[in-house]
């Protein structure tokens, strides 16, 4: 018997509960894999306390690796025995073991550990389109990364600086400001004990930034305006603090002629090879020694509720796996 973590309801970590699942085989189209490296995404702790709403009862878990254990009817290119990894499909990596359509997985070089492919597909994937799609990054630009010690951030800070881009950053502390610093970030802001706004003015020498990239939300959204040069581009990508609520669009043209965004990363791998190509960018800066993978902590599987604890009192700096 395979088991899994299950939502009957949303809420505190507690109500994740470890339940036996009948995972069945692979139908037309779709792969079965034996989970290795699981990914602790901070969406996981949205869609736990229904910030994200999920239909109940529901998995958890968006992102993981593993081995194909058996493929579906009309799947070419896959057989068992394949390390393979995925993100961003429907909740349920939160498992042992699960049945995945076979156009969401790629392949897992033999560069890439289990753990590494977990660690950045949904992450990698993420700062990717943000740095090379959303707003290009290039050499001799200054840019804002705020929750720069988190795995997104982390990843962001070091392909950026890669490109040739001086990264400033946000932490919550000095712990973290030393962390980030090792990992691309050029100047860290503590924002608990310093305004991030001035700091950039100072920074920059008064110039400001053409892009912020902003996953916190509400706490740092209205300031982040602040901090662009005229037609700036501002990045909404995740709102860890809280929402933002309705945006007068007025004060973009008051601030000037600013722009703003709110990509999701299922936009940008929704075609299969879009997907391919991201991920494979992805691992290719990381096994060409650009981007190291800031692999902070591994739980157990089944200590996941003390691992969601551990990231939303911002205990972890990096990237989480668990373990099975």
């Amino acid at each position: 018997m395979s088991y899994a973590f299950r939502l009957t309801k949303t809420g505190g970590p507690e109500v994740l509960e470890w339940q036996p699942v009948d995972v069945g085989r692979p139908g037309s189209g779709q792969v079965a894999l034996r989970h290795t490296a699981v990914t602790l995404n901070y969406i996981d702790t949205l869609h736990r306390r229904g910030v994200y709403p999920l239909p109940l009862p529901n998995g958890l878990g968006v992102s993981a690796a593993g081995v194909v254990t058996e493929v579906g009817q009309g799947v070419a290119g896959l057989r068992p025995g394949d390390r393979v990894a995925y993100a961003w499909i429907s909740p349920g990596a939160y498992a042992e073991e699960r049945i995945v359509p076979a156009d969401r997985i790629v392949k897992i070089p033999a560069e890439i550990s289990d753990q590494q492919a977990a660690a950045i597909m949904m992450q990698g994937m993420t700062a990717r389109f943000l740095i090379r799609r959303t707003y290009k990054v290039k050499a001799g630009d200054t840019i804002l990364v705020h929750a720069a010690a988190g795995g997104v951030g982390l990843f962001m800070c070091q392909w950026a600086k890669h490109l040739g881009a001086t990264v400033i950053g946000t932490v919550s502390s000095t712990e973290k400001a030393q962390f980030v610093k090792q990992h691309g970030c050029d100047y860290p802001i503590v924002y608990t004990s310093e305004n991030f706004v001035d700091r950039v003015v100072d920074i920059t020498g008064g110039r400001k930034l053409p892009v912020v990239y902003d996953s916190v939300g509400k706490d740092t959204f209205d300031k982040s305006f602040d901090c662009l040069q005229p037609f700036g581009l501002m990045v909404l990508y995740g709102q860890s603090s809280g929402l933002i609520g309705p945006i007068d669009t007025s004060f973009l043209a008051a601030k000037g002629s600013l722009y703003f965004t709110r990509p999701t990363i299922w936009a940008h791998v929704a075609r299969h090879e879009d997907l391919v190509a991201s991920a494979n960018e992805v691992f290719d800066v990381v096994k060409n020694g650009h981007v190291k993978v800031a692999l902070a902590r591994t739980y157990p599987l089944k200590e996941a509720g003390r691992a969601h604890n551990d990231l939303v009192e911002r205990k972890i700096s990096g990237s989480v796996v668990f373990t099975l």
